[in-house]
């Protein structure tokens, strides 16, 4: 098979397979999800997949990039993420035979052409969003963003506090003058026993503790920076906050704050497995080293319009990136709100608890064409409505008397049931718990695939529609 240029692919033509007597997919029902899927990846622009084998002239037939994307959306659908294993159901499992049908790729192909497509999905992404809004699947009535711990492929014996490092450095310093100056003794009675030489060479104990130590230093520098900028941030906060108390006029109550400290905590960690991942309280009340996975989800049919990992450890700055990441999405996938009855469109209404609120995410949102309603605290089952708002009511307090009012609880009270069981779908169900690579911006790539699969999921579920697209 040859898509779009010259070159040639091993032959992969599903469609005769699924009409074979006998085949694999002929014992599969009708309406399986594997002939949805078949169906639906011919419908995508796969241009960016074929790319980069068009000017690869070296060796055979590469398998056809539409046969491993499928394969992997699949995969990931029905909660297979291991490469050996999805290599393994090549050959056992009825339906990953019926999409491969005579190939069979072996675990390092899928491995490499997922890690070698993980930004092109981001592409694919917002394709199966445009297929659900055609579909009539995505109404943005309400959107509610959320973040959930996934732990990372982190070794927890190859972490480091920043106490630690501190000790460790001093020690390895120590190690390494006394390595020199053992080696320029060493040196010193070979030159009067065997006469001159190089004297260049580097004994392997003293590379060693170097090594060790240029990466001590490098995590000791990156703890460093996080906790400025954390500090950066804590006086921002500092500053808003007196702002508002200033046009108010209300005066601070207790003790002023503490300075704010730029030190790293000695308790701090960092893992030399994947730097890029913090330690985070997970859901059981544990720590482990986690991503902070994002996802925005549209009301109706619990599409995913926007996703994301950080490695903050929470959510107070994740709003806007989130708001804007949505637009993004809504706009490359050209959907728009829908015209209420006066024939106006409206803002987007953005649901969010009350680990995203601040007084800048509220302005950020709003800037940005949301309708935000997010808790300030934890919210009381049948919260009355508040009271009237004095004039000088602060930002926060008329956020919850947003929050509270008759609309308001309406949109907020659906947030849990909107967002919430997404997480529970994707962890739970298909059992994506873990992150299987290493370093941020794959991380990022392996959630947006994992997204991906939840979307097409809801599309062969309710998307009847999209038959017609």
């Amino acid at each position: 098979m040859s898509a779009g240029g010259g070159k040639t692919y091993r032959p992969w033509d599903p469609q005769r397979y699924r009409q074979q007597a006998h085949s694999p997919a002929s014992k599969l029902p009708e309406g399986d999800l594997v002939f949805f899927l078949l169906d639906v990846v011919p419908k995508l622009d796969l241009s960016p997949f074929y790319a980069p084998y068009e000017q690869e002239t070296r060796g055979g037939p590469p398998f056809d990039p539409a046969m491993l994307v499928c394969l992997l959306l699949y995969a990931y659908c029905v909660g297979v993420f291991s490469s050996r294993k999805m290599a393994l159901a090549c050959e056992r499992n009825l339906a990953f035979m019926a999409i491969v049908g005579e190939d069979r790729p072996d675990f390092r192909t899928i491995s490499d052409f997922r890690k070698l497509h993980l930004q092109t999905f981001k592409a694919a992404f917002v394709q199966v969003v445009r297929l659900a809004g055609a579909a009539g699947l995505v109404q943005l009535g309400n959107v509610s963003t959320d973040g959930t711990k996934i732990q990372g492929n982190v070794s927890r014996h190859k972490a480091m506090s920043y106490g630690y490092m501190k000790k460790e450095v001093e020690r390895i310093r120590e190690a390494i003058e006394a390595l020199v100056t053992r080696a320029y003794q060493q040196d010193e009675a070979e030159e009067a026993a065997l006469g001159s030489r190089r004297g260049d060479e580097l004994p392997a104990e003293l590379a060693r503790r170097e090594a060790r130590l240029a990466k001590i230093e490098a995590a000791m520098r990156r703890l460093e920076a996080e906790a400025k900028a954390e500090a950066d941030a804590e006086r921002q906060r500092r500053c808003e906050a007196d702002a508002e108390r200033q046009r108010n006029g209300k005066q601070r109550r207790g003790k002023a704050p503490k300075e704010v400290d730029e030190t790293p905590a000695d308790k701090a960690q960092m893992s030399f497995t994947d730097p890029e991942l913090h330690i985070m309280q997970t859901p059981n009340k544990g720590w482990d080293y986690c991503g902070n996975a994002q996802a925005s989800v549209d009301g109706a049919y619990q599409i995913i319009v926007a996703c994301d990992v950080t490695d903050a450890t929470n959510d107070k700055q994740q709003a806007a990136p989130m708001g804007q990441a949505i637009l993004e999405t809504l706009m490359q996938a050209a959907i728009a709100p829908h015209r209420n009855a006066a024939g106006e469109v409206p803002v987007i209404p953005a649901t969010l608890d009350s680990g995203y609120y601040s007084e800048a995410a509220t302005q950020a949102l709003e800037a940005l064409g949301f309708e935000p309603y997010i808790a300030t605290a934890r919210q009381r089952h049948h919260a009355l409505e508040s009271e009237p708002l004095e004039s000088s009511a602060t930002a926060q307090e008329r956020m919850a008397a947003k929050v509270r009012s008759p609309a308001g609880q309406a949109l907020y009270s659906r947030r849990k049931v909107i967002v919430e069981p997404v997480f529970g779908q994707i962890k739970e169900a298909r059992g994506f718990r873990r992150f299987l690579l290493r370093g941020l911006d794959k991380v990022r790539g392996e959630w947006r695939l994992v997204c991906v699969g939840h979307n097409l999921l809801k599309l062969w579920r309710y998307g009847s529609a999209l038959r017609t697209v």
